[in-house]
């Protein structure tokens, strides 16, 4: 692909993340996204297309001979989008619908596990609101309860709770007729996302996710508060004990399909005494790790995804720059129950800021020339530095100067690995 045109699929900071990427791409003239956000606006062209309206969404590849479409969201995934393009002809960074079901239900996720005898938690599938006391019982506290399908990222609950528990069960039946409880899984978690095709797979940086809302990873679950990358608890020994026990076995899993994997296999780890667990698979991007991982990428961004696309990952040479990255999400007054939306957000004086600080838009809109809140979180700021410690000032420093009315932020991203850097700082050489 030489200036090709490509087209991303979502309206997040992943998205916005992927297309600051392509733009530095040399072999990508043209960036279209459908919908976008006020970030991608200023790079590309958006479209008022929901990522969720499959035939919208191809027949926009179709009119702007789109030579490369990349899925950020896993609803259009689990959809077919992927595959729906893929049959006229249109490469496609994502994988079909039925690779996308390893995100779409957690039970299908386990059984897949379990005929690998890939290491993850015990669980169970209850259908029946009868049975729940009596699993949990069986279990013991904490509890671990899940939804089986799509749920935007929020869909676990993680309690000692027994009523919470219960209720989160409940709930899951009567909105989904089945849920998921699982054993607790004891450790630190860091995320895995693994571009992956028939050809080959290929390991992106570890980076850890700040779920919980406030600090001291406190409060409600969210879609991500921050993150930051390489991990420092995903040491180059686990991260092989994961290629060997679990992302080898999927990749050879996936290699036997009728139809092949081509995109992102987020792995999500627990890790104790140096053993990963899976707590999850989902089938795209992360966010907001893709957030702290697109900007380590050293090579030509088109042509990696383009190459998983097509199925020739085998063939490409990956550079993986040897910086940090940290990123810290700005959140709307609410988030995440109900956010207020339609506040005027300033202090975003282009994207780029010092130290090597990138504003990535999630939740934003322009409305009469002014950038408003549209979402929960609304926007983050990503430092890029040598090492961890600059990392994170740079992105503390960026969104300290971001004003969002009800605005808030978590003030630790990224502290239990400074902690874990400290006590041996030649880990951050």
């Amino acid at each position: 692909m030489r200036e090709g045109t490509v087209l991303i699929v979502g309206g997040g900071g992943r998205e916005h993340a992927l297309a600051i990427g392509l733009a530095n791409s040399e072999s990508v003239s043209e960036i279209h996204v459908a919908p976008g956000n006020a970030g991608t606006s200023g790079i590309g062209t958006n479209h008022p297309i929901p990522a969720s309206d499959i035939h919208g969404v191809t027949k926009l590849a179709v009119e702007i001979e789109a030579d490369l479409v990349v899925i950020g969201p896993e609803a259009p995934l689990v959809a077919g989008l992927a595959d729906d393009l893929r049959s006229i002809g249109i490469p496609c960074f994502g994988p079909g619908a039925n690779g996308a079901m390893i995100e779409g239900s957690k039970q299908h996720a386990k059984k897949i596990m379990r005929k690998l005898g890939i290491p993850t938690a015990e669980s169970v599938m209850v259908r029946d609101e009868n049975r729940v006391m009596g699993v949990l019982d069986s279990m013991g506290p904490p509890w671990v309860i899940k939804r089986d399908g799509l749920a935007a990222g929020k869909g676990v609950t993680v309690t000692s709770d027994i009523e919470e528990a219960e209720y989160a069960a409940s709930s899951a039946i009567k909105k989904d007729e089945s849920v998921l409880i699982e054993s607790f899984l004891e450790g630190e978690e860091a995320s895995l996302l693994v571009l992956m095709d028939e050809s080959d797979f290929a390991v992106l940086p570890a980076s850890q996710d700040h779920k919980r809302l406030n600090d001291g990873d406190n409060g409600p679950n969210t879609g991500g508060m921050g993150a930051y990358a390489p991990a420092p608890v995903a040491e180059i020994s686990v991260i092989k004990r994961a290629i060997s026990s679990i992302i080898a076995p999927m990749h050879e899993y996936f290699s036997k399909e009728e139809s092949p994997y081509r995109g992102c296999l987020y792995v999500g780890l627990m890790i104790r005494d140096g053993l990963p667990s899976v707590v999850e698979f989902n089938a795209r991007l992360g966010d907001p790790e893709t957030q702290v991982t697109i900007p380590l990428i050293e090579s030509d961004l088109g042509l990696l995804l383009l190459s998983v696309a097509e199925g020739k990952l085998g063939e490409f040479d990956l550079k993986i720059s040897d910086n940090y990255a940290a990123t810290v999400v700005l959140a709307s007054e609410g988030y995440p129950h109900n956010p207020a939306k339609g506040r005027e957000i300033s202090g975003l004086e282009g994207t780029q800021f010092d130290k090597g600080a990138i504003i990535h838009h999630a939740g934003t809109k322009l409305s009469n020339g002014k950038i408003i809140s549209s979402g929960g979180r609304v926007l983050s700021a990503t430092g890029i530095d040598e090492s961890l410690s600059e990392a994170i000032e740079a992105a503390y420093g960026a969104i300290s100067k971001i004003n969002l009315e009800g605005g808030h932020f978590r003030q630790d991203i990224g502290s239990r690995a400074l902690d874990r850097l400290q006590s041996s700082p030649k880990s951050e050489d």
